[in-house]
């Protein structure tokens, strides 16, 4: 099993920075690419970012290219969201997944991860 808690959500104002981090237990937490979703109210859940197992490969939303960064740390077991440039159209609560599915290819929709956390909350203000 393999459990994934976020933190680092919080309130900021448009133009401001937060950094999302995403612990996982389990020792295999190497082996596996991890993605960050949002899911806003009343919308449905979507990509945001997504790293392969070594760091090496990343994808981004269009929305989000530019202005987020992710990031890993495999010895730390964590995975990490840096977001600057936030817009109002930001704000959601932030998800970080896992899937457990070994290979090369980065997924980006929801059906392509197998472990979710708990979500953390980002709201920008205008």
């Amino acid at each position: 099993q393999v459990q994934l808690v976020e933190s680092g959500g919080g309130l900021v104002q448009a133009g401001g920075s937060l950094r999302l981090s995403c612990a996982a237990s389990g020792r295999t937490f190497s082996s596996f690419n991890m993605g960050w979703f949002r899911q806003a109210p009343g919308k449905e859940r979507e990509f945001v970012a997504g790293i392969n197992w070594s760091g090496g490969v990343t994808y981004y939303a269009d929305s989000v290219k530019g202005r987020f960064t992710i990031s890993r740390d495999n010895a730390k077991k964590t995975v990490s969201l840096q977001m600057n440039s936030l817009k109002p159209e930001d704000t959601a609560v932030y998800y970080c997944a896992l899937d457990r599915r070994v290979g090369p290819v980065v997924r980006t929709s929801i059906t392509g991860y197998d472990y979710w956390g708990q979500g953390t909350q980002v709201t920008v203000s205008s």
